[in-house]
C-alpha cells in the first residue's frame, strides 16, 4: 500500500467541503477580525520583541535598547523577532496591525491543519474491518475539527495578541501533522512496502520535515523542545515494541526506520539552534542554545530564593498578576496572599516584613533573597508533597480550566462576581465553553485510545502539562499549545454517536 492509498490529500478534501469550508472559513476569520479590531494585544513583551527586531533590522544588532544604546541581548530567542522583523521591513517598523493581520492567516492556516491531522487520524487501518466506514468517519471528523478550531474564541484571542502563541500553535499542528504522515508510510509503520526505495525517500523528507517545523517551534519558545521529546518518545515507543516481541533476525529490520526517523527529526529540529549557539558564544562566552530560564540577561541577577518561595504557595494566575509580575518594580499587596502562603503566625510576619521591605524600594537584594529562600526550605522541608505534587498539579489545573479572559478586560478574580456584568457574563461564557473543549477533548482521547497517532498526540499533551506544573506563573496560554489536540480529541468524540450511521453494508 502505497502513501497516497492510504491517505487523501488535503486538496482532496477542502474541494470535497468547499462550502462548508468556506462559511466555517469566513466566520473564522470574521471572529479573528474581530479580536484584532476590538481588541488588539500589544503589551510589554510585544515591545520587547519589536525592540530586538528594530534594533536587528535596522543596525544588524540582535539587542536592546537600554539608556539609549543597543546592548545585545540573548534574553529571547530570534524566532518571533525575525518574524516582526520580516514584517516590518515591508509594512513599517511597529506596524503590529500589519503583525496581527499576517498571525490571523497562520491561525486560519492552523485550522486547516487541525482539520488535516483529524482526518488523516482518523483515516485508519482499524476502521476497515467490516465495521465503520472510515472515509466518511474520516472526513466528519475533519470537518468537525475545523468548525471546532474556525469557531474557538481563544485561538482567535490570541491571534490579535503580539506573542508567540499563534506561530508556535501553527507549527505545533504542523510538526504533528507530518508525524501522522511520517508513520502512515509503510516503511514507517510496519508495514511492507511496495515502493521500495522510493517510499524511504518520501519517509525521510517527511520527517525532515517534521523536524524543521518542530525546529520552529524551539526558535519561537524554548518549551518546544517539549515537542520534541514528545515525537522521539512516542516513535521509540512505536518501533521498540515490536523489536522486543519479534524474532532476532527482524529487529535490524525494525530499527532502521526508527534510527532513520528519530536522527532526521532531531538533526533538523535542533540544526537552527546551532547559528544562535554560536551567537552566544561568541557575544556572551556562554553556551546558551536557547533562552535562560527566567528570560534573563547574562548580567541581570536572578531573584532564585523569591521564585523557590513562590512555588511553594502560587496556585492559580490571579496570583501571578497580583504578585509575581510585579516584582521588581511595583508594589506588591501582602493582602492578596492566600492562606496557603504561611504555615506559622512567624512565617506570616516574616513574609509581611519582607514585603514591606521591597515595597520601599522596588527591588529584591540579594539579602531579601536569602531571606526568601530561607522562608522556602522551611516550607518545603514542612510539606515536601505539597510542593513537589499537589501545588503543580493546581497550577496545571488552573492552566487549563480557568476563563481564558486574560486579554480581555475581564476581572481575574471572577468568582467574586463584583465585575461589570457584561465582563462578568464573558467571564463565565468562556470559562463554560472552555470546559467543554476539555472535557469533550478528555473523552475523546479516552475513546480512541487504541489508535497509534492518538497516542503521539496523549504523549504530548502529558509531557507539557508536567512541564508546566514545575512554572512559577501558571499562565493559561501556555496550555494552547495543546489545543489541536483537544480540539481533535473533542472533534472525534462529537462522532461518536454517529458511527453507527456509518456502518458498510452487509
Amino acid at each position: 500500500m502505497t502513501s497516497n492509498q492510504h491517505t487523501r490529500g488535503l486538496v482532496d478534501f477542502l474541494g470535497r467541503n468547499r462550502w462548508f469550508c468556506l462559511v466555517t472559513g469566513l466566520a473564522a476569520l470574521a471572529l479573528r477580525l474581530f479580536f484584532v479590531f476590538r481588541f488588539p494585544a500589544v503589551v510589554d513583551d510585544s515591545r520587547l520583541y519589536g525592540n530586538i527586531a528594530e534594533n536587528w533590522l535596522h543596525h544588524g544588532v540582535y539587542g536592546i535598547t537600554n539608556s539609549g544604546q543597543i546592548v545585545p541581548t540573548l534574553s529571547r530567542l530570534p524566532g518571533y523577532p525575525a518574524f516582526l522583523a520580516a514584517i516590518f521591513s515591508v509594512f513599517g517598523v511597529d506596524n503590529f496591525r500589519a503583525v496581527l493581520l499576517i498571525q490571523v492567516l497562520f491561525d486560519l492556516g492552523t485550522c486547516i491543519l487541525i482539520a488535516d491531522l483529524a482526518r488523516r487520524l482518523f483515516d485508519h487501518q482499524i476502521f476497515n474491518q467490516q465495521i465503520f466506514n472510515r472515509r466518511t468517519f474520516s472526513e466528519r471528523s475533519g470537518r468537525a475539527a475545523f468548525a471546532l478550531a474556525g469557531l474557538c474564541p481563544f485561538l482567535a484571542n490570541y491571534a490579535a495578541a503580539a506573542l508567540t502563541e499563534t506561530l508556535e500553535i501553527f507549527f505545533t499542528t504542523l510538526a504533528l501533522d507530518l508525524a501522522i504522515v511520517g508513520l502512515s508510510i509503510p516503511d514507517n509503520a510496519g508495514g511492507e512496502s511496495s515502493g521500495g526505495s522510493e517510499t524511504s525517500g518520501a519517509a525521510v523528507l517527511v520527517w525532515l520535515a517534521c523536524g524543521l517545523s518542530t525546529g520552529a517551534c524551539i526558535l519561537l519558545r524554548p518549551d518546544g523542545g517539549i515537542l520534541l521529546a514528545a515525537i522521539l518518545l512516542f516513535l521509540f515507543f512505536v518501533f521498540a515494541a515490536p523489536i522486543l516481541r519479534s524474532r532476532n533476525e527482524t529487529k535490524n529490520l525494525r530499527l532502521r526506520p526508527l534510527i532513520l526517523s528519530a536522527t532526521s527529526v532531531a538533526c533538523f529540529a535542533l540544526l537552527p539552534l546551532l547559528p544562535w549557539t554560536l551567537r552566544n558564544l561568541y557575544a556572551f562566552h556562554q553556551f546558551q542554545p536557547l533562552a535562560p530560564r527566567y528570560a534573563n540577561d547574562s548580567d541581570e541577577p536572578v531573584m532564585s530564593g523569591f521564585n523557590r518561595w513562590t512555588k511553594t504557595w502560587i496556585a492559580e494566575y490571579t496570583s501571578v498578576q497580583e504578585i509575581y509580575w510585579n516584582v521588581p518594580g511595583e508594589n506588591i499587596d501582602f493582602s492578596r496572599l492566600p492562606r496557603r502562603a504561611f504555615d506559622l503566625p512567624e512565617q506570616q510576619r516574616e513574609t509581611a516584613d519582607l514585603f514591606a521591605e521591597y515595597n520601599e524600594s522596588h527591588d529584591v537584594t540579594p539579602e531579601m533573597d536569602a531571606r526568601f529562600a530561607a522562608l522556602a526550605s522551611q516550607r518545603i522541608h514542612a510539606a515536601p508533597l505539597r510542593y513537589y505534587l499537589w501545588l503543580p498539579a493546581l497550577r496545571v489545573a488552573d492552566m487549563w480550566l480557568r476563563p481564558r479572559t486574560e486579554l480581555l478586560p475581564s476581572d481575574p478574580r471572577w468568582w467574586e462576581f463584583n465585575d461589570e456584568p457584561v465582563w462578568l457574563t464573558v467571564s463565565i461564557v468562556f470559562g463554560i465553553v472552555n470546559l467543554f473543549y476539555v472535557i469533550a477533548g478528555v473523552f475523546g482521547l479516552i475513546s480512541y485510545r487504541y489508535l497509534p497517532g492518538i497516542r503521539l498526540l496523549f504523549v504530548f499533551l502529558l509531557l507539557r502539562s508536567v512541564f508546566l506544573g514545575t512554572l512559577e506563573n501558571p499562565e493559561p496560554r501556555y496550555t494552547l499549545e495543546c489545543y489541536p489536540v483537544v480540539i481533535i480529541a473533542a472533534a472525534a468524540l462529537l462522532m461518536h454517536k454517529t458511527r453507527a450511521n456509518d456502518r458498510k453494508p452487509a
